[in-house]
């Protein structure tokens, strides 16, 4: 992060990209073709997006060999997190999978200080706690949904890993190169899926890649404004906002989520009193990182 200041706009800009991610759950139920043919689209189309971006920009795609590899397998990752966060989303509802994603912080909290040799922070683990004990409130009478929150909560992990690993490519590489190739080996992965897809869990044993024309509409708002916009987006975000703070933001996405679930499927998602005092447990944590972490800074 730059020494710029951050003004409200680029906050308001923050919130409105975790608006775009959470929106990406309810588009996911909206489309008819199944999660897996939806993915291979949605990776697809972003990678033309990112592309088209970079030619634009004139952004190089040339990558050193051994870091291709890793970017291209890091995709596979990607395509991991997107497959188990949409399926959560349609064994369940948009609400269990968004419950689940929003793990990811508590996640990357255990897994990054392993990734670089650090000790674990105790205020981003306490952080990660409230915020899991916030979703556990959330989420607490919906036992219904046990395995679409397990797909939800594997969408998190998954997310955690793959942010690892970005953070240390990304010291080498151009993120928009990342971004493209990432989505190009996620497109590669799932296409490599279809045949053991296709033989043991396909409906009928016939993969359906023929959407119908609304599903191609939100299928390309979550490629290219849910993936390509938002994350062009981030990037200049973390040139004036802690990377820390962008991702403790990042844990409201369920909370914007699951309120457009409500107002676009009804009584499907109508939450109880257990929604917004899990809700506001959540708000707690992310408005009092930054503060926190400035007061603890020379603990931490």
């Amino acid at each position: 992060m730059s020494g710029a200041v951050a003004t409200t706009k680029d906050y308001l800009k923050l919130h409105f990209l975790v608006f775009l991610w959470g929106f990406t759950a309810v588009l996911g139920k909206l489309v008819s073709i199944p999660s897996v043919e939806m993915v291979f689209y949605r990776t697809l189309l972003a990678a033309i997006g990112m592309g088209f971006l970079m030619i634009l920009f004139r952004t190089s795609f040339k990558v050193d060999t051994r870091d291709l590899i890793k970017i291209l397998l890091t995709g596979a990752i990607v395509a991991i997190h997107w497959l188990t966060f949409f399926s959560s989303g349609r064994v369940s509802n948009p609400s269990t999978s968004l419950v689940g994603f929003a793990t990811c912080s508590f996640w990357a909290a255990l897994i990054e200080p392993i990734a670089n040799r650090k000790k674990i922070h105790w205020l981003e683990m306490s952080l990660g706690i409230v915020v899991l004990l916030g979703l556990a409130i959330i989420f607490s009478i919906n036992f219904n949904f046990a395995w679409g929150l397990f797909l939800g909560i594997l969408s998190g992990l998954t997310a955690a890993i793959f942010s690892v690993i970005n953070a240390k490519l990304v010291a080498r590489v151009n993120a928009h190169t990342i971004t493209f190739y990432e989505m190009l080996g996620a497109c590669l992965f799932v296409a490599l899926m279809f045949p053991p897809y296709q033989q043991f869990w396909a409906e009928g044993n016939e993969l359906q890649l023929l959407p119908a024309a609304m599903d191609w509409v939100y299928i390309a708002i979550m490629a290219w404004a849910c993936s390509v916009y938002a994350y062009s987006v981030a990037i200049n975000l973390t040139k004036k906002l802690s990377v820390f703070f962008i991702q403790l933001a990042l844990n409201l996405e369920p909370v914007y989520g699951i309120i457009l679930a409500l107002l676009v499927f009804g009584q499907q998602e109508v939450m109880s009193w257990n929604f917004y005092v899990g809700t506001l447990i959540i708000l707690s944590a992310v408005a009092s990182y930054p503060f926190l972490k400035r007061k603890y800074a020379l603990q931490i």
